[in-house]
């Protein structure tokens, strides 16, 4: 039928299992903290059962489910006073390879808004509208945050090299 939309309820079994490990290393990497990451996904998913309403497909549960977290990650930042960061035992115990090991390693040391659009683009493969509508900012500010988070890391990456930094 056009124009009817078909709905999409809420099932917490199949979205545990559908996107708990993709939203575990989001919060991993937001909150440099796996004990925060492990609240923040269980926060997550209590709010998906309360709060969550229907949902056109499957993208737009995601959708909701990453803008959720993030915004979790964002208020655990906001209220933590200082900042701890995963070892990289934990870092590659979170990556799906030993490429994303190394890029999750990296990323901890980025400010947090570079952080959540770099991880999103490049280690779950979101495009920037995507981006930009799960993060409530406009496409050109993702694509910035996209540059600026590639540089940061392009200069982090020369100091490790060459043994200026960490």
């Amino acid at each position: 039928m056009p124009g009817k939309t078909i709905k999409f309820p809420p099932d917490p079994e199949r979205a545990v299992e559908a996107y708990g490990n993709s939203l575990y290393r989001l919060c991993s990497v937001m909150t440099g903290n796996k004990e925060d990451a492990q609240d923040a996904v269980q926060e997550c998913f209590l709010r998906y059962i309360t709060k969550a309403h229907d949902f056109k497909d499957s993208e737009h549960e995601k959708a909701w489910l990453i803008k959720v977290a993030s915004n979790i990650c964002r208020d655990t930042l906001r209220k933590r006073k200082h900042q701890s960061f995963l070892s990289l035992d934990d870092i590659r115990n979170l990556a799906v390879s030993e490429d994303n090991a190394q890029i999750l390693g990296l990323l901890v040391s980025l400010d947090e808004k570079y952080r959540i659009v770099i991880h999103l683009h490049y280690v779950e493969g979101y495009q920037t509208e995507e981006i930009s509508s799960m993060l409530d900012i406009s496409r050109a500010a993702v694509k910035k945050r996209l540059q600026r988070g590639r540089e940061m890391l392009r200069e982090i990456y020369k100091k490790e090299v060459n043994g200026d930094g960490f």
